[in-house]
């Protein structure tokens, strides 16, 4: 599958031509240069892989972020019909609910000395478990209680326990819920991984990122958030830790076994018709993860809130959160088709939703500018907010990030030897993590530049840029 074959239908916006055993053709969100830039040719073969799936309907759609994943690309998005489709957890990934959390704190980046900075990162670091295993900074765990009330409440659980502020939920995706989740479907294993994992990032590209609002694009869309140029912001990006990859990993091995994955073009795809009864156990499984990966960013934010406080002395309510987004999931919603609404399972794998002005879902504010859309760079350059458009073409999704320019083996061979901490100071970066190795695989010549990415999704019209962010004190994992 080559690029050769995409046909240019719009501004940065390629349909791949239904062909073979394809149920619908591909859809390709890129500029120009993203493509001669990347090694596409695997992803497109994913692409149109997913096209085999069947009840997809529309498109099988790639983000300007795509590389290649499990199963299906990261930066994928496919949506089936709720009732002759099927659901596969290669569509959702083996971190459910990974996803993003912004907030703004009412302090001026600049103003905050050098000294204050060092011990606010340091103060983060400590209070925010991070790398493979690390759990809870105070060494809680989940009572069997705990899980089946959390798994099924999402976000609100740990609001009620003081771990933040009931606005909080108005400003997170689906407030902080996703309907529908089942502790029952949830492994020993799963819940033994996941015990002790809340408020901590993990490792691989997760982080706690601190830095400045470097500019504002819609100033009236950022005023009516409380973004102004020159605040500092925080950036949270974690998911479900071990306990949503047991998960996964639980429920490929059943559809695997139950031959699912029979007629495929590759069994990772392996996907349960929804109204199955394997099929229903997974969707229950994945919310009861997605849950917990709210709950875990819930955390997180809480003792970020707990170093602003001790270190500048700035009261956790004031550090507001902005929006929390998922970009790991599979979520049932209403799309318009042909004129009428029409119920779907929308997987987004490495990418985010971006409901547009006046989706009923959003809260009042967000209805009437459009959702926050949420898009974390690499620890150099820059993140973006963006305002999602609600374009019907991706089912109102966009990019979730950057996406990876280098594989991780290849970013720790360019880098062997080489003094990464004082390179990333050179750029006026501190970065502090339980693992060089983890440093070496992030490195931000590892990622596409993440400014191109947003430009070609507010060409193809799918969310606007809001505010560009600028990184300075980043943890990783």
């Amino acid at each position: 599958m080559s690029k050769h074959n995409l046909k240019k239908i719009g501004p940065c916006t390629y349909v791949l031509p239904q062909e073979g055993g394809m149920k619908v053709p591909g859809l390709i969100i890129a500029s120009e240069q993203l493509l001669e830039g990347i090694d596409i040719e695997q992803p497109l073969e994913q692409v149109r892989n997913v096209a085999f799936l069947p009840g997809i309907v529309g498109y099988s759609i790639a983000m300007p972020d795509i590389h290649w994943g499990y199963g299906f690309p990261i930066g994928g998005v496919a949506a089936m019909d709720a009732e002759t489709g099927v659901i596969s957890p290669g569509g959702v990934g083996y971190d459910i609910n990974c996803g993003v959390r912004l907030a703004i704190v009412p302090e001026l980046f600049s103003s905050i000395t050098a000294h204050a900075k060092q011990d606010l990162i340091q103060r983060v670091f400590q209070f925010v478990p991070s790398g493979v295993g690390r759990g809870h900074r105070g060494g809680q765990t989940l009572s069997e209680g705990d899980y089946n009330q959390l798994l099924k409440m999402g976000a609100r659980w740990s609001v009620d326990r003081g771990f933040g502020f009931p606005s909080d939920l108005d400003h997170t995706e689906s407030n902080g819920r996703i309907e529908g989740a089942d502790p029952k479907a949830i492994s020993s294993d799963a819940k033994l991984r996941g015990r002790d994992q809340l408020g901590s990032i993990g490792s691989g590209n997760h982080f706690v990122e601190i830095g400045e609002v470097e500019k504002i694009y819609l100033p009236a869309i950022a005023e009516s958030w409380g973004v102004k140029e020159g605040l500092t912001y925080v950036l949270i990006h974690s998911g479900s830790r071990g306990f949503g990859h047991q998960v996964c990993q639980d429920a490929l091995n059943s559809f695997v076994r139950q031959g699912y994955a029979e007629g495929l073009p590759d069994k990772q795809l392996v996907a349960a018709p929804i109204h199955s009864p394997a099929g229903q156990q997974y969707f229950g499984a994945m919310a009861a993860a997605a849950n917990f990966a709210f709950n875990n960013r819930q955390h997180i934010l809480h003792e970020v809130r707990q170093a602003f406080a001790q270190v500048l002395h700035i009261k956790p309510e004031e550090v507001r959160l902005i929006y929390d987004v998922c970009h790991n999931i599979a979520k049932f919603e209403t799309h318009i088709i042909d004129g009428k609404g029409r119920k779907l399972c929308v997987h987004r794998k490495g990418a985010t939703r971006a409901y547009g002005p006046g989706a009923e879902e959003l809260s009042p504010l967000f209805q009437k500018t459009g959702q926050p859309v949420l898009v974390p760079g690499d620890m150099a350059r820059a993140s973006h907010l963006m305002v999602g458009l609600g374009n019907p073409l991706t089912w109102c999704s966009s990019c979730h990030g950057a996406g990876r320019a280098r594989s991780r083996v290849k970013s720790m061979a360019a880098w062997k030897g080489r003094d990464m901490i004082h390179h990333m100071s050179s750029q006026g970066v501190t970065v502090l993590a339980t693992s060089k190795r983890t440093i070496a695989e992030e490195m931000p010549d590892a990622y596409k530049d993440v400014d191109e990415v947003v430009q070609a999704v507010q060409e193809a019209g799918l969310a606007n840029m809001v505010a560009r962010l600028k990184p300075y004190l980043v943890i990783k994992g």
